[in-house]
C-alpha cells in the first residue's frame, strides 16, 4: 500500500482484508476498539474513524454494550469514489489545533479593536441561534481570527480546513453524529480565546485555541461511542412513535 495512503484507511482496509480473509466471519465479534488501537499502535480516534469507515461500507456494526460486529464479508464492488479520498474528522480537528493555535498566537499582536467586537458578536450569536445556525457562528468566529493575522496563506489554510467538513463524507458522518450535544461548552472556551486575544497575549490565546480543540475531539469521541449513538437512536424513535401515535388518534 501506499506510504501516503493516510493511517485511519491502512487500519481499516487491514480490518477488512482480515475479514475478507475469514479471520473474522459473517456475526464475529471484533476486538474492543482499546485492543484494536493497541494491535495497530495508533490513538483512539484514528482507530474510531477506521471504524466508522468500515460502518459506512456496512461491513461492521457497533451494538451498544456488546461490541462491533461483521455484518458483511465482503467490500461493496463499488464503493463511492470519495472513500479513497476523504479526509476524516479526527485529522480535520487534529490539523485545525496545530494550524488554528499559531494563528490564534499571530492574531493576538495584530487584532483590531473592531475584529475583537466581531467575535464578541459572534459569541452572542453562538449562544442565541439553535445548533445549526450556531456552527455557522462558530465557523465565522475562527475565520474572523484568521483573518486578524494579516496573513493570507493561514487565512486560505483554515478557511481549506473547514471546507473539507462538508466535503468529506467520513467527516460529515461523524459530526451529524456530534450534532444534538449543544454548544454552551464551546461557547466558553471560546470565550477564553476572546479574553487571551483582547490581553493581546500570544501564549495564552494559542494555548486556549489549542485547549478547546482538544476539547472538541474528546466531544467527537464521545458522540461517536455506541452508547451514546444508541441513546440517540433510541430518543428519536420515541419521538416517532409518539407522533405516530398522535398521527393515529
Amino acid at each position: 500500500m501506499s506510504d501516503n495512503v493516510k493511517l485511519y484507511r491502512k487500519i481499516a482496509d487491514s480490518v477488512a482484508d482480515d475479514i475478507e480473509a475469514g479471520r473474522y466471519r459473517l456475526g464475529d465479534r471484533l476486538p474492543t476498539e482499546r485492543e484494536l488501537a493497541e494491535q495497530f499502535g495508533v490513538s483512539r480516534p484514528t482507530l474510531r474513524e477506521a471504524m466508522i469507515a468500515l460502518e459506512m461500507l456496512g461491513m461492521i456494526e457497533a451494538r451498544h454494550g456488546l461490541g462491533i460486529y461483521v455484518t458483511a464479508t465482503a467490500r461493496p464492488l463499488a464503493p463511492s469514489p470519495e472513500i479513497d479520498f476523504e479526509i476524516g474528522a479526527f485529522e480535520l480537528i487534529e490539523a485545525r489545533r496545530l494550524f488554528e493555535g499559531e494563528a490564534a498566537a499571530l492574531a493576538a499582536t495584530s487584532i483590531t479593536d473592531e475584529q475583537i467586537a466581531a467575535l464578541e458578536g459572534l459569541l452572542t450569536r453562538m449562544h442565541e441561534e439553535e445548533e445549526i445556525r450556531g456552527e455557522d457562528a462558530d465557523r465565522e468566529f475562527h475565520l474572523t481570527i484568521a483573518r486578524a493575522t494579516g496573513n493570507g496563506a493561514i487565512i486560505a489554510t483554515i478557511e481549506t480546513l473547514w471546507d473539507w467538513r462538508n466535503r468529506s463524507p467520513l467527516a460529515r458522518n461523524i459530526l451529524a453524529r456530534a450534532r444534538g450535544m449543544g454548544l454552551e461548552p464551546r461557547i466558553a472556551e471560546h470565550r477564553r480565546v476572546v479574553d487571551a486575544l483582547k490581553a493581546r497575549d500570544p501564549a495564552a490565546a494559542r494555548q486556549a485555541m489549542r485547549d478547546h480543540l482538544e476539547r472538541v475531539i474528546d466531544h467527537l469521541l464521545h458522540a461517536t461511542e455506541t452508547e451514546a449513538v444508541q441513546r440517540a437512536q433510541e430518543e428519536t424513535n420515541a419521538r416517532r412513535s409518539a407522533l405516530a401515535k398522535r398521527v393515529a388518534i
